[in-house]
């Protein structure tokens, strides 16, 4: 065999083989982007005990910046709505008074999430997996507009959730978190009567009798701007 149909047969093999090496390399990106749907719920001073009690419509968008299989930065900016009555409430408050109230409101936030499997398509080397479960925890900031008592605060969001990888880059997943805001104000609608920031004259500290409120959705979301990487099984 001649030296020119040797090396023929040399390049015919890379050729042929550096293809399925890149297809097996599981190729990873930097960020998502995507959409949340789901439902709002509120914990105070009249629901303190009950999740998911009055659930109200919630959406938004979100992006995350992937910093490895493992660990992601999440923003998020979130609308949703709260409400809460005391009719059925067990605690009295003075005179038995009674109120309710229903707002909106708007959730700017950002969180780091924790997977704990490697996230991925599950075709490389890295043993990554398409389902993992996750834990996050982060801070926002709350704004709920006027009736009566226009809202501007930070919360502490504190979570759960699961994903999963239906194709290469595209995920889907569900997600719950409670945000514990520095606000005892998001159940204040009325300008007369039970003002449920305050109800029994006892004024709370740090985050104590401040008002809470969670989001549970699911997702979509789809990869971007793929990490191009040197090839490991040449």
């Amino acid at each position: 065999m001649t030296f020119i149909n040797k090396t023929l047969i040399i390049f015919a093999a890379i050729t042929f083989t550096l293809p399925l090496s890149i297809q097996a390399q599981e190729l990873e990106y930097k960020m998502e982007l995507g959409g949340m749907l789901g439902g709002s719920f509120y914990m105070g001073d009249a629901n303190a005990t009950t999740p998911f009690k009055n659930l109200q419509f919630a959406g938004g968008a979100i992006a995350r910046y992937i910093i490895n299989p493992h660990m992601a930065l999440k923003a998020n900016l979130m609308m949703g709505g709260i409400s809460g009555s005391t009719d059925d409430f067990d605690n009295k408050y003075p005179e038995n008074e009674q109120t309710s109230f229903h707002r909106s409101l708007f959730d700017l936030g950002a969180q780091f999430e924790y997977n704990f499997w490697g996230y991925g398509t599950g075709q490389g080397y890295k043993g990554n997996r398409k389902f993992t479960p996750y834990i996050l925890g982060g801070m926002g900031f709350t704004f709920a507009p006027a009736p009566a008592k226009g809202v501007f605060t930070v919360n502490i969001p504190i979570g759960v959730g699961v994903k999963y990888k239906i194709a290469q880059r595209l995920n889907i997943g569900c997600e719950m978190t409670m945000r514990f805001s520095l606000s005892d104000n998001l159940d204040v609608t009325n300008k007369e009567g039970l003002q449920l920031s305050d109800p029994y004259g006892i004024k709370g500290n740090g985050i104590k009798n401040k008002d809470s409120y969670s989001f549970t959705t699911v997702f979509i979301t789809y990869d971007l701007y793929p990490k191009y990487r040197k090839c490991n099984n040449l």
